[in-house]
């Protein structure tokens, strides 16, 4: 198999990150028919002859929850009452609030014909407007690369991956679940980008063709992507004027939600990150997965790194130094990350490392905050069956087993106990040793 040389990684890595995501994009969506044909993507069984499945619409339509519930969800009673807590003029199934990711929304004028709002999260969605590429992408000679320059979105390059998904599942600076929409009823977000690509049906096959064509995929490397692209975006939220406050308050979806909303018996505080007891604190999370990343993968800057979360945790809790100067600086610092993380592959050391991190570190009490065990439970899973598919994995039935009492932990946030969660780290501990 040929694999793409490094500069040229770096290069379309680069020009992925830049693309403008489906619903920012410049052309027509024609609509999710225009692909149903069973001689296009309409197929009930693959194609012999065919590089891609061409089942990738029967896919979506009958198992993918993009196109069977997304939409239709915006429908029931939950939604419907979300919509008149926050005071919206229309109904969930047509306030645009709700539109923007429960549906592919773009802009009227961007609609063809046959486009269908019903449709839910169609194609388009994720692989932007066809009109200028449905054409070639079926013409002998025309490359994928070449599909790309003509608008078709880079899904296959993790940053453009991380960039498109988080964008409805976390967040970004058109479109957020806030504080407030919870508030009203609206689930709390949780997302772990690996995890999720793997449990979605999938409609395509990541062989020696496809990686031919796109590049080699690594789990893991999309794993690390999704933090640092998560982190990056609750910074965001910090540094915008529009969307740092709500009102008086801040705007509290930046901040853990289990610090506050727990009952008042239940003492939760720990003397973690320096912040003292009664402090409102930041959601590290995606911070402390990061941290293993850097560690293991970077060790020169795991100090620097460091640094600058903990000067975050204490600017935000009010116990010293600038805010938005802190936030600037690891903001920079996590661009600088992604860019590296784009091009790096992971061997089994960096692996081995993580996950020895991951469970220290939990062990040690790093993840107290539910939100950071959530994390850590993905994380380790996506670890872990990354080492299992390159045979370094002895014993994977019994860590698979232990792995599945961790997941039971964290399956409920209101019966989140951090000592069974560090009792059940301690027994994965001893099956991957």
């Amino acid at each position: 198999m040929r694999l793409m040389p490094a500069f040229l990684i770096l290069a379309s890595a680069s020009a992925a990150a830049d693309a403008p995501l489906p619903y920012e994009a410049p052309g027509k969506h024609l609509g999710v028919v225009t692909c149903a044909s069973s001689l296009c993507h309409g197929s009930v069984t693959p194609w012999k002859d065919s590089n891609v499945l061409q089942t990738e619409y029967v896919t979506w339509s009958r198992v993918d929850k993009h196109a069977s519930k997304a939409y239709s969800v915006l429908f029931e009673e939950r939604s419907q009452r979300i919509a008149r807590n926050l005071g919206l003029k229309e109904p969930a199934h047509q306030a645009k609030l709700c539109l923007d990711c429960h549906t592919h929304n773009p802009r009227p004028e961007r609609r063809g014909e046959r486009f269908k709002l019903g449709d839910g999260v169609g194609c388009e969605a994720c692989h932007g407007p066809s009109e200028n590429w449905i054409r070639s992408h079926v013409a002998p000679g025309v490359t994928h690369a070449e599909n790309i320059e003509r608008g078709l979105y880079p899904t296959s390059e993790p940053v453009a991956q991380a960039r498109l998904c988080i964008s409805c599942h976390f967040g970004n600076k058109d479109k957020i679940v806030t504080h407030r929409m919870m508030g009203a009823g609206h689930p709390r977000m949780s997302f772990e980008l690996d995890t999720f690509t793997q449990t979605e049906p999938a409609h395509f096959v990541i062989d020696a063709d496809w990686q031919k064509r796109k590049r080699t995929w690594d789990g893991v490397r999309v794993w690390a992507i999704g933090q640092a692209i998560v982190a990056q975006e609750l910074i965001d939220v910090l540094l915008d004027p529009k969307r740092s406050h709500d009102g008086f308050f801040p705007e509290l979806v930046v901040f853990d939600c289990h610090a506050c909303h727990h009952p008042m018996s239940n003492v939760r505080w720990t003397p973690r990150q320096g912040i003292g007891p009664g402090r409102i604190r930041f959601n590290d999370a995606n911070l402390l997965m990061l941290r293993q990343i850097v560690r293991q993968t970077l060790p020169g800057e795991e100090k620097e790194y460091s640094g600058q979360v903990s000067a975050l945790y204490r600017a935000v809790a009010g116990e010293g130094g600038d805010t938005l100067e802190t936030a600037r600086k690891l903001r920079a610092g996590l661009d600088r990350l992604v860019s590296r993380l784009a091009v790096r592959a992971f061997d089994g050391n960096d692996l081995h490392g993580i996950l020895s991190g991951l469970i220290g570190d939990g062990i040690a009490g790093e993840y107290s905050d539910y939100a950071g065990a959530e994390q850590a439970t993905m994380a380790i899973g996506s670890v872990l069956n990354f080492l299992a598919k390159r045979g370094e994995l002895s014993g994977v039935r019994a860590a698979n087993a232990a792995l599945d009492r961790l997941h039971a932990e964290v399956r409920n946030d209101e019966t989140f106990r951090p000592e069974r969660f560090r009792a059940a780290l301690s027994e994965l501990g001893k099956t991957v040793r």
